[in-house]
Parts: C-alpha cells; structure tokens; sequence
C-alpha cells in the first residue's frame, strides 16, 4: 500500500509527464476537434501549474524534445518570474535558457525578446541573457538585414552601445539607428540593403525573404526573381517555391534525401496523387534515407516492430497545422521499418491502404479492429516485440473498442509483457490537459516530429507505471545535465 508521501510523488510524476506531453504536440494553434483559443487557455493553465507547483522540473523540460512555441514560452516566465527562484534555481535555469536559446530558430529568438520588452522583463539577468545570445549569433550583420526590427529591439532594451566609426558593431548601429548616414557600408549584405533601393542586381545578394519586398518594389518578374535568388535560398525556402521555378517539364534540382524525416512527409502529402505515382522512387528513396539518418544507432534494434497508423479523416488535422497528424504517421512507417530487424516490419494504415505513399486523411478510426490485426503473429508465426500506435486517439468505429482490446490482451494474453505497447498521439487535447490516451495500462507519449520517437517511447514507459517517480526525476537530470554540456565534462 503506498504510503501518503509515496502517493504525492506519483501524484507530481504524472503531473510532469501530463505537462512534458503539451509541451511536445501543443502549438496554441487550431486542431481538427478543439480552437486555437481553447488549445491556448488550456496550455496556459499547464503552464502556470506546473511552474509554479514544480519549478526545478519546469526549467528542466527545456532539456527535454519540445517544440519551439513551449521552449519560448517556458524561457519568458522563467524570466518574468525570477525572483521566485532560489540562487541554485537560477543558476540552473541560466545554464538551461542559454542552451535552449542556441537551439531555437533566431527568428523565435528575437520574436520572444521582443514580447520581454513590452512586458517590461528588463532585470540585469535578462539583459546578460540576451547580450550573450547576440554575442554568439555568427553573422550579426546578416541578422540585422534578415530581422532588422528584432535586433533593433534587442539592441535598445540591453543597451548596446553602437558608437560611431568603422568597427563591425558601429556599422551595424548606424544601419539600425542612423539609415543612410554612411555612404557606404563594409558588410556586404548591409551595402547590398542599401544598393537594393535603387539597383536590381543587389536584390539577388540579399537574404531571400527581404529580397521578395525589393523585387516587388522594383518590378521584377517572378520566375527571374526566383532564378536570380535560388543560390541564396535554403532548403526550405527551394521547396516552398519549386512549382514557381519549374520551367516546363523540367524540375528544379532540389536534394530531398537531406531533408528532415518529417517535413519531408509534409512535402510529400502536399502533392498530388498523380505526381507522387510519377515520383515514387524519389520520394520513397528520400523517405527511406530520412528515416535511416533519424534510426542512427537504434536500426535495426527494435526487433518485430508492428504499427497501426491513423489515416482517418481526423489526421487531415486544421486551417493551421494542415496534414500534420498524418505526416507524422507517414514518418513514423518509414522509420519503424528502419527500427525494426530488417524483414521484420508490419505497418497497418487505419483505412486499409496498401500504399503509404498515396495515403490521404479518410473515413472513420476502426482503431480497435486495427489494433486486433497488429497483434497478430507475423508470418513466422511469432508475436511482435512492440506494437506502436500513432493516432490521435479518438477511437469511434466502434467507441471505446480499443482500449478494451488493450485491456483484455494486457490482462489476459500478455500478463508477462512479452509485447512492448506504446501509443504516440500527435494531437493535444485541450479538455484533458494532456494527449488522450486509448487504455491505462498502455504507455502514451505525445508527439511531434517522428524523430524524437527513439526518445519518446523511452519517456513512456514512465507513463506506464513500472518505474517509479524517482527514475523518472533522476531521467530528467541526466537529460538537463546532457543538455547543458554538464554531463560531457564531468
């Protein structure tokens, strides 16, 4: 019988894993069966609860595979809030935002300085936490043409001194405070900002997403435009506008092999059928290389690996994450099958579709009925080692049939666990505080990039209840330490 202190720690052990799921699949944004204002007053209680409630675990989730909105957000009322804090507290948390902030998009970076200055968050902490960050930033100069009004804002609110002449810093402070006072600049990306206004030619020097703004202004014809700029796009930006360089039959050299597993499948269900048929062996030969890269030195170890994949029409998800859950599904096929012992993969789509290249979000979730065919033996005649199941969780074809399928087959089949069970969800449920879950005695995870799943089904097993909270806390300071570099130097 657990004792009263004993239940208070499984008590705080599921609050932590109930707010690490959020933190993973919640956006604020809009999802098939709840609203974007839903899924942000549902988050932020998360978030007020937990920081308040369990501050050490709060700061440590940024250690933790997070998305960036969570990350920001965990950072700013970390911020707003430190004087709540011990000295050790803060000490930590300093050491988890600088890590945090060098892995965020920059663009993100500047946006949430931005949102601590009009909240007036302007303690020397911050201000040593945003000078360090600017000091880091390898090309200051390219961020001051790329998000000029977040470096300006960054600038003022740390008081960066910008005195004038001819040093890197005095350029830059000049091109943010005192625009068209030098004749010239010794950046080039700043002196082509400047020829832009008058010269085509610099236009193509620049940046992309400022480029766009001169060719309008200029005039210039889009397809020249995009011919002009595609040295200087990345890789994303190639994607988005390939259709719009694609000169007849010919396409655009685009090297989809190097792109991440999951925006890869993203990419590939934003195409038609008839395109996705026609390149079939590209897209397959790039998934499969995207799902080996993101495996690493987990292929091959899962053993007979079999899945249930959600492609009902649910994973068609919202107006803002459009596809999302689906894609999710689609990355996770190829990097279970990577996953598993070679021949040893069996992936059940919802719907019944035999070719997971052509799947799209359709028809009802049978999960249940899936989920009987999944813990079929193979074809040798053996059970699965893992079944893994990526859905949203809604099972309605019908009700509730998966979780007693679960039940059932954990308490009378399997009472010895010889078949690991893990369900991933892709989608968080503003109601329940948490992603829904198909059974009790199944480990759930939520999720967002089929990359972190190695991570994730590792985190789940906490959720399943054999391991006790204490695991679960000495897990999350051996990622903390990992993530500071703490680990690597002891």
């Amino acid at each position: 019988m657990n004792t009263p202190d004993s239940r208070a720690d499984l008590v705080a052990a599921e609050d932590v894993l109930l707010f690490v799921n959020a933190a993973i699949t919640a956006t604020g944004q809009r999802e098939f069966r709840s609203s974007a204002v839903g899924q942000q007053l549902s988050l932020d209680f998360l978030h007020t609860y937990v920081r308040v409630n369990y501050r050490r675990v709060y700061a440590a989730s940024l250690a933790l595979d997070i998305n960036h909105h969570n990350a920001a957000l965990i950072v700013r009322r970390l911020l707003e809030t430190a004087d709540e804090a011990s000295p050790e507290e803060r000490r930590t948390e300093g050491r988890l935002i600088a890590a945090r902030l060098a892995a965020l998009p920059p663009q993100r970076v500047y946006r949430l300085f931005g949102e601590l200055r009009r909240a007036k968050v302007n303690n020397r902490r911050t201000r040593a936490i945003m000078r360090g960050w600017l000091a880091a930033r390898p090309d200051l100069g390219h961020d001051a043409v790329k998000y000029r009004a977040g470096v300006k804002t960054v600038a003022r609110h740390i008081h960066l001194p910008c005195p004038e002449g001819a040093e890197p810093i005095a350029e830059i402070g000049a091109f943010l405070f005192r625009p068209g006072k030098l004749p010239r600049y010794e950046h080039p990306l700043l002196d082509a900002w400047r020829r832009a206004h008058y010269e085509q030619g610099a236009v193509a020097e620049l940046p992309f997403t400022v480029a766009e703004g001169f060719a309008a202004k200029h005039g210039m014809k889009r397809e020249v435009f995009l011919k002009r700029a595609a040295p200087r796009m990345t890789r994303l930006e190639r994607l988005r506008t390939q259709e719009q360089r694609t000169v007849g039959d010919r396409r655009p050299d685009v090297d989809l092999t190097v792109m991440p597993l999951t925006r890869l499948a993203l990419y590939v269900l934003s195409l038609g059928f008839e395109e996705r048929s026609e390149r079939r062996a590209e897209l397959t030969g790039a998934l499969r290389a995207a799902a080996r890269r993101a495996a690493g030195a987990h292929a091959g170890s899962w053993g007979r690996v079999h899945a249930v994949l959600d492609d009902s029409f649910s994973s068609s998800g919202s107006g803002q994450k459009r596809r999302r859950p689906l894609a999710v599904a689609l990355a996770c096929h190829h990097l279970l099958e990577v996953l598993a012992a070679p021949g040893a993969y069996r992936g059940l789509w919802i719907s019944g579709a035999g070719d997971a290249l052509l799947v799209r979000p359709w028809g009802p979730t049978p999960l249940g009925m899936r989920i009987l065919d999944a813990l079929e033996p193979g074809a040798d005649g053996a059970a699965p080692d893992r079944l893994v199941i990526v859905s949203d969780g809604w099972d309605n074809a019908p009700a509730g049939l998966a979780g007693e399928v679960l039940r059932v087959w954990r308490r009378r089949l399997d009472p010895a666990r010889r078949t690991a069970v893990v369900h991933v969800n892709p989608v968080y449920d503003a109601q329940g505080f948490d992603v829904r879950r198909l059974a009790a005695g199944v480990a759930t995870a939520g999720i967002r990039d089929a990359e972190d799943l190695p991570a994730l089904v590792e985190i789940a097993r906490f959720a399943e209840g054999r391991t006790g909270p204490a695991e679960l806390y000495t897990y999350l300071d051996r990622q903390v330490a990992r993530f500071t570099g703490e680990g690597a130097a002891s």
